[in-house]
């Protein structure tokens, strides 16, 4: 049997964010006999994924930050890394404009399919986005594929010109683990010791400023009031997770909210933990194609975001948009409604099956991708035959 194409997946680290989280998914499923992913990360600690990546058949790497001190230091890294491994004739970049810096280096050096993955869309103004700015625009040459999580990531990275180029790859679950079952739910909400009659709004999302944790802790609170017997559980960690963590909670103390606010650290159990949840709301700043949009509906939720959330993350029709400018009572009338209104005619156990029949089950879609990787390589090595 011919060995696997190995496919260089660039990362920054291998935590449970939604890019990383995407990336599993699609490991999980492919014919490991066909494709392997390894990794390259530019931090210098064991991440969360990493021991189920070497379960897996996979390797991880690692090299200095992409900081801008470092920038120089890790491009003569990068081409040592080629130099030692020219195995790799497939690169899939999930550094954003950063990919810039790899994949102008793996051009030079004739690796042949070069992949840049857009995952977010940067809103905003500061000192960041003039450097996140010109990179991106001195990107897009070194990509032979254009890859993005939604229209408006792929618009931001690569601009609207490039439009038709850009190919879509899907926020992909596995819909069987995340739909719902009333039996863990119930499991889950003793663990937390959350009576069955409790309202429980869910977040999950690492402690970073764009997903918007301030914000969110004020719209429980005027939750709270509208509905004494309600929780909010807080799902997952973060790069940031001492310094933005200790805010949040400080404010969730300060509004006397500590007995109804979970906050659950990391989980590998996010699927067992959205049975639990009544309503899932995503508050954030903006956002690409968020991954666990697609796992809240599977699991069967109503789901309440904000409008700098792409609203072609709704998938299920099960979706309501806020103003991010709308008070706090705003938003709980809102969330209160939506759930009662879906409560009463919605049967959550759908969720994975709209989900699934809009596309987004991780089988087909890991199928695609492994066949992508294999074609393009294919044709790419056929054109430097010629």
């Amino acid at each position: 049997m011919s060995e696997p194409v190995r496919v260089l997946v660039l990362d920054t680290v291998m935590d449970r964010g939604g890019a990383e989280t995407m990336t599993m998914n699609y490991l999980r499923r492919m014919d490991r006999s066909k494709v392997q992913y390894d990794f390259l990360v530019n931090r210098d600690y064991k991440a969360a994924y990493e021991d189920e990546i070497a379960e897996l058949g996979g390797k991880v790497y690692r090299m200095c930050p992409l900081y801008p001190q470092y920038f120089d230091k890790y491009k003569r890294q990068f081409r040592g890394f080629l130099k030692v491994h020219p195995e790799y004739r497939i690169i899939h970049s999930n550094l954003e404009e950063r990919s810039y810096f790899a994949l102008r280096i793996a051009k030079e050096m004739g690796v042949p399919v070069r992949i840049a993955h857009a995952h977010n869309r940067p809103v905003g103004f500061d000192l960041k986005s003039v450097v996140r700015e010109y990179f991106r625009f001195r990107l897009p040459p070194y990509a032979t594929h254009y890859f993005a999580c939604g229209q408006e990531a792929g618009d931001w990275l690569f601009g609207v010109k490039n439009r038709s180029r850009v190919i879509q790859e899907r926020n992909a679950v596995d819909t069987a683990l995340y739909r719902y079952d009333p039996t863990v739910a119930e499991e889950v909400r003793a663990e937390f010791q959350t009576p069955e009659d409790c309202f429980v709004l869910g977040h999950v999302g690492r402690f970073f400023p764009q997903k918007n944790h301030m914000q969110l802790v004020d719209v429980f609170a005027a939750v709270h009031k509208m509905r004494p017997n309600s929780r909010l559980w807080r799902v997952g960690g973060g790069e940031l997770d001492d310094s933005l963590k200790n805010q949040v909670k400080s404010k969730v103390h300060e509004l006397g909210l500590d007995e109804s606010v979970v906050f659950t650290g990391v989980r590998t159990d996010v699927n067992r933990l959205m049975q639990g949840m009544d309503l899932f709301i995503l508050p954030s700043l903006f956002e690409g194609f968020p991954m666990t949009m697609i796992e809240a509906q599977s699991a069967g939720l109503p789901c309440m975001i904000s409008d700098k959330v792409p609203p072609q993350c709704d998938v299920t029709g099960n979706v309501q948009i806020m103003p991010l400018d709308s008070t706090p009572e705003e938003w709980a009338k809102h969330i209160l409604n939506q759930y009662d209104e879906y409560a009463a005619k919605s049967n959550r156990a759908d969720g994975a099956k709209l989900v699934t029949k809009a596309g987004y089950d991780i089988v087909k879609n890991a199928e695609w991708l492994q066949d992508f990787y294999v074609r393009a390589l294919i044709e790419a090595e056929a054109r430097e035959c010629r």
